[in-house]
């Protein structure tokens, strides 16, 4: 297992470099580059923005710039921000704890939902329950995030209220500002936002826990446990659960690095100072290549890594797979 594991990181390491090469090839390509945001200062004249781009190195080819950063990364320089002038590193680091705090929120209610409607839907099939959940299931995965999280907004936020007077639930932000720090009020602000990753999530996991039981059902093991006279709930948590995981854990392993930065529209409508909205706010709309960079690759890495655990959890769950 060791020496698999040694062999995985070796082998992701130039795939990681051939990775950061696209990402930096393709974003120094986009018409305007770093410095477009610039361009339509009238306080800006052109003589700055040349003496700008000698500063920052980017009048030199696409591969020397692309070495001088690599060279930096390795040393834990990831580049400053153009917006801020702030190390991006500073600033995809102070907003990971709030992605964190709101995707594996999301994450751990997506599983525990979806685990027991997917194995109840898989042996009570085509019944009523079937039904419903193959319906959720259809929905989470077709309705729009952002359809979801307005309506959201407009009926929790705008139309039903609080006792007090106030609205029932936050529209947006992650704390009530210039109020004191108060548990209630961070999941108060936490229900709406999670609410929409828990959903968007749900339609995947049903649909891949229900098919995982529904194979495992239909195994000769199963049907000679069942001719033995043993409760169906025993060989559902003993002999079927375990087998019937593995699809749903190949798209876990997927999974969690996307909602590490690709909960980029739910954070921007709820105005989540996470990731996500510094991606897009800052990164996409001002043209801030170092943070781009820095949460692109951030994402390869945690793509490639959850690769590797997916491999080895496989490996203790089915013991037909080995490592050698």
């Amino acid at each position: 297992m060791t020496q698999y594991i040694i062999r995985r990181i070796i082998q992701a390491l130039p795939l990681l470099l051939v990775i950061s090469f696209v990402v930096f090839t393709l974003m120094n390509l986009i018409p305007g580059g770093p410095l477009a945001a610039y361009e339509n200062n009238p306080n800006i004249t052109p003589e700055d923005l040349e003496r700008l781009k000698k500063e920052l190195g980017l009048d030199a080819p696409i591969h020397e710039r692309y070495l001088n950063w690599l060279w930096s990364v390795l040393r834990g320089d990831w580049g400053i921000s153009l917006v801020t002038r702030r190390p991006a590193l500073t600033e995809i680091m102070e907003r990971l704890p709030n992605t964190l705090y709101l995707s594996l929120t999301a994450f751990f209610f997506a599983l525990l939902i979806s685990i027991p409607i997917g194995i109840v839907s898989a042996t009570r099939q085509y019944s009523w329950f079937d039904h419903l959940a193959t319906t959720i299931a259809f929905l989470g995965q077709s309705m729009p995030v952002f359809w979801l999280g307005l309506i959201l907004i407009i009926v929790f936020n705008a139309t039903l209220k609080h006792p007090n007077g106030g609205p029932l639930l936050p529209g947006g932000g992650m704390y009530t500002i210039g109020a004191d720090f108060s548990f209630e009020d961070r999941i108060t602000h936490l229900i709406l936002p999670a609410s929409v990753l828990t959903f968007f999530s749900l339609g995947t996991h049903i649909r891949y826990m229900r098919a995982g039981m529904l194979d495992v059902l239909h195994q000769d093991y199963i049907r000679t446990a069942f001719a033995k006279g043993l409760r169906e709930r025993g060989v559902l948590l003993r002999h079927a659960l375990k087998n019937s995981v593995l699809p749903l854990i190949t798209i876990i392993g997927l999974e969690i690095p996307g909602l590490f930065a690709g909960a980029v529209i739910t954070e921007t409508i709820f105005a989540w100072p996470g990731m996500g909205r510094l991606f897009f706010a800052q990164g996409i709309e001002r043209g801030d290549y170092a943070v781009m960079m820095g949460i692109l690759m951030m994402s390869a890495t945690l793509i490639v890594a959850f690769g590797l655990i997916t491999d080895i959890v496989y490996g203790f769950l089915d013991p037909r797979i080995r490592f050698d």
